[in-house]
Formats: C-alpha cells, structure tokens, sequence
C-alpha cells in the first residue's frame, strides 16, 4: 500500500524520539513537595472514616502555597493550590483558616470550589478548565505580585472526596470503566492547564489494608497511593508508587485548633493534624498462638509467589481454622501484619522478609 504524501495526511500525535530522551534530573522531575508531590503526576489518600485523610491534605495545601515544607519533605515549588470540595464546604474552609492562623500565615493563593463536580462525561470538563482559569486569574492578581512567579497559577487541584466526584455524573465507583472515565477526563485537564498534580481523597473498604473503595482501577492509574491508617496516632503508608519506595511516609495526629468562643461561651473549634512519632510496632518475637502459627506457615509455604486473600482464606479453613467464624481470619491476618510479618501488594499476600 503507498503511503500518502505527508501534505494529504491528517496530522499525528506528538512523538519524542529515543535518542532525544534525557536521564530526568530532580528539576526535570517537577517536584513540588518532594518525593511526594510532583507535577502531572496523580496521588491517591485513602483511609477509613475519621483518619483526617481531608485534614491531611488542608495542611499539605497549606504547606505547598506557602513554600513550607511538610513533614519533614522539602517545598521545592511552591503553587497555588485548588481544593474542589464536593462535601463539607464549610469544614474545610475553617480547617484552612486554621491551619493558615496556627502557622502565622495571612494570605495563600488558595481556592475553594464548594461544588458537585461531574467529571464522568467529557463535556464537564469545559467547566472545570473554566474554573481553573477564574482561580488562576484571582492568583495573578495585584495582591499576590509581591511574592513574585512561586504564588502564581494553580499546581496542585485536590478533589475530595473521590466517591462524589463519580457519583456526581451518576457513575459507580465500583465500575473500572466509570472511574476510567474520570482519570481520562482528570488527564485531559492537565493536558490543557500545563500538567498540575492531582491529589484524590477517598475511603478505604471494609477492610481498610485491601485498599481503596470500590473498583481496583484507581490503584492502577494514580502515581501514588497514601493509605492511611491507625488509631490515636496515625501513619501515612506509600502502599504503591511508580518511582519511590513503599513504605511509612510519617506519622501525624489530630490537634484542636480555637477560633474563639460562640455567643453562648462556647469554643469554636476544628481538628487540623501535627506531626507525631510513629507508634512502636508490635515486636515479631511476641509468641504467636497455634493458629497464628499455622496461617503464617501456610503463607510461608507459597512462597515468593504468595497467595490472594481469597487463596490464603481457603487454606486455611481447609485446615479448621475460621471455619466458624469468619472474623477469626480477620484478626489473624492483622496480627500477622501488625508484626510486619506479612504484606499485600498487587492483590497478593506474602511473607514481609524484611519486615
């Protein structure tokens, strides 16, 4: 078959040639806050109801406005920051202003958009980019001309929660082709405003170390998944990335925060995070009882290849154990992992050598 000449064929995709790629240095990586925000990348936080996952990002927004560095990670870009909320408005305003008065802090190039944002059809896009052109117009403004190029434009946009963001164009999170959709949509934005990063907060399932609510997909489409967890004191864990290493990313608790009192006397208050040490782990030397020895032993013996929880269960009530109670299975598996004797990864357990 002839080729076309090149002026009748329709005009291609960019393309970049192998030998025109360049080894990427810490500038060409787009840091914002290092090793954790970077432009056109995408970064999940999830967590189960309570685990200040939208604290947690309040108080990243203020760090990456204002040129802080946030627990302990280098501010190498400060941007403007664009948090959609799609819930709880109000909460996340006060947690801010908080956050920002805490810190001494008057003025960040800082949005909210107290909106239910349908991301699912193409065609909501256009109000979207339309948003973040308003926002980015507000940043360029007189009042942010002092602090010079760092304050201006929108790097990072934060949509919380991830549930509302499907739900709002009437798709089910626990369909990969409707959560496809968005992060086709979610590219195509930054496709068009220079590749800001995107930061989704979400839910935990039922069982909170399984991951993310609904659909696997988003494990697979985002940069970077926070799993959020513990009680009291709680640990921001890296349980997927594409280029950094997975593991406890640092630990943080709730602080209250008073405005001041209400006009019956009584404190205006908010619950903004700070850092605090990580709890110390449960020793591994701690004697196992007989049937945390045999579900141990059982995921020992599947090697490197491991087992899925499906395959790990079933051997196990092969065996007696969780026959009766489905719970037990639970509980051994969290002790096992409260150890660090075990871990999931790609939907597959197996034993934390190196743990």
């Amino acid at each position: 078959m002839r080729t076309p000449d090149v002026a009748q064929r329709p005009k291609g995709f960019s393309f970049e040639l192998f030998g025109n790629i360049r080894c990427p240095t810490e500038a060409g990586k787009g840091h914002i806050i290092k090793g954790i925000f970077a432009y056109d990348e995408t970064s999940a936080w999830v967590g189960p109801p309570g685990s200040l996952k939208s604290a947690l990002l309040a108080d990243a927004a203020v760090a990456i406005a204002s040129g802080a560095d946030w627990f302990g990670h280098r501010n190498k870009c400060p941007t403007g920051v664009i948090y959609f909320a799609l819930e709880r408005a109000d909460l996340v305003r006060r947690r801010l202003l908080a956050i920002a008065k805490s810190k001494g802090i008057e003025r960040l190039p800082i949005a909210v958009v107290p909106a239910v944002i349908d991301l699912v059809r193409p065609d909501s896009v256009r109000r979207v980019l339309d948003t973040i052109a308003d926002v980015e117009a507000e940043f360029y403004g007189p009042d942010y001309d002092s602090e010079g190029a760092r304050t201006r434009g929108a790097g990072v946009l934060i949509f919380d929660t991830w549930a509302k963001l499907v739900a709002a164009g009437g798709g089910d999170e626990n369909q990969a082709k409707d959560q496809g959709a968005i992060f086709a949509n979610l590219q195509r934005i930054k496709n068009v405003t220079g590749g800001p990063h995107v930061a989704l907060i979400g839910h935990t399932g039922k069982e909170a170390e399984r991951g993310p609510r609904g659909s696997s997909a988003i494990v697979g489409d985002v940069d970077m998944l926070v799993t959020i967890s513990g009680e009291d004191i709680k640990t921001a864990t890296i349980s997927k990335a594409n280029d950094a290493p997975e593991g406890p990313l640092f630990s943080f608790k709730s602080k209250v925060h008073e405005f001041g009192l209400d006009e019956d006397g009584d404190p205006i208050t908010v619950n903004i995070v700070e850092t605090a040490d990580a709890p110390a782990p449960t020793s591994r030397s701690a004697k196992l009882s007989a049937n945390q020895q045999t579900f141990f032993r059982i995921l020992h013996d599947a090697g490197d290849a491991g087992l899925t929880l499906e395959e790990w269960n079933n051997e196990a009530k092969a065996v007696g154990i969780g026959s009766n109670r489905k719970a037990t299975l639970h509980d051994l598996r969290k002790a096992l992992e409260d150890r660090s004797m075990v871990r999931e990864y790609g939907g597959r357990w197996k034993v934390n050598h190196g743990g």
